[in-house]
């Protein structure tokens, strides 16, 4: 072998040997990026969830709270109403049997007592932040209705209202929800500055309560229209409506526009 033949020999060898070591240091280089990518994606899902059990828990102990004040000031009532018969029967000169002023004593006491597990159980899943005494008040309902079309209008978003079937008094918490539905819907279509009209549409059916929200706005492709309800607030819809065991759906519209119906069975609640 000449001397020209040995050198380039050696050159070859030294490419080679240079090439596989950059083969394998970009391979590596992969790898790496692959497992940090991984790694991030892993971070945004464990985010993503930690986020979304964190809005559940939110809405969890707001339901809580609603459904706490709505029976609070029921009983609150019953109790006050209790008493109230007692003093009168017992300043009245008709002949009152003992057993009813016993009765109306026991409901007195019973719904006391029902007051104080009530505030000890609203303590244990949603504490006030400041430890203040809480403030029973009926939350709203769908009597509330008109008032909340009109801010949202006043705020910039027309919505038309039908009411189908002969409406009638709801349990308090189904009122509430239906609310909440109809508030969230309306509140999201206008946030988001999409819509330039909205509806909404309750009916009452014999067995259950349905309501749709309607919104239109800018065209969307028609795959688009695949259900959606990852938000915070379409997950705190769920959860209302899982309470009473229902139906929700919430997607966008196809030609644009968004799109939620619930349905709230009745002959359960």
């Amino acid at each position: 072998m000449t001397l020209l033949a040995a050198v380039l020999l050696a050159a070859f060898v030294v490419a080679a040997a240079a090439a596989v070591a950059a083969g394998l240091a970009a391979a590596r280089a992969r790898r790496r990026h692959r497992r940090a990518l991984d790694e991030r994606g892993w971070l945004l899902e464990r985010e993503r969830q930690a986020a979304a059990s964190g809005a559940v828990a939110a809405e969890r102990a707001r339901i809580a709270r609603e459904l706490h004040d709505i029976v609070s000031h029921n009983v609150s009532v019953m109790v006050v109403q209790a008493g109230a018969a007692r003093e009168v029967l017992a300043a009245s000169a008709a002949d009152v049997p003992p057993d009813v002023a016993g009765a109306l004593a026991a409901v007195e006491g019973a719904g006391r007592d029902a007051l104080k597990e009530l505030r000890h159980l609203l303590g244990l899943l949603a504490p006030a932040a400041d430890g203040a005494e809480e403030h029973f008040e009926p939350q709203p309902g769908l009597d509330g209705l008109s008032r909340l079309v009109d801010r949202i209008a006043f705020a910039g978003l027309p919505v038309d209202v039908f009411i189908n079937g002969e409406p009638r008094p709801l349990p308090a918490g189904i009122d509430t929800t239906a609310y909440r539905i109809i508030q969230e819907a309306l509140t999201n279509a206008l946030k988001h500055g999409e819509a330039d009209r909205a509806e909404v549409s309750v009916r009452y059916a014999e067995r259950s309560l349905r309501i749709e929200v309607l919104n239109t706005g800018p065209a969307r492709p028609a795959r688009r229209t695949a259900p959606v309800g990852t938000g915070r607030g379409l997950l705190g819809l769920r959860e209302r409506i899982a309470v009473y065991g229902g139906d929700f759906d919430a997607r966008r519209r196809f030609g644009g526009g968004f799109r939620v119906r619930a349905r709230i069975p009745l002959d359960a609640a």
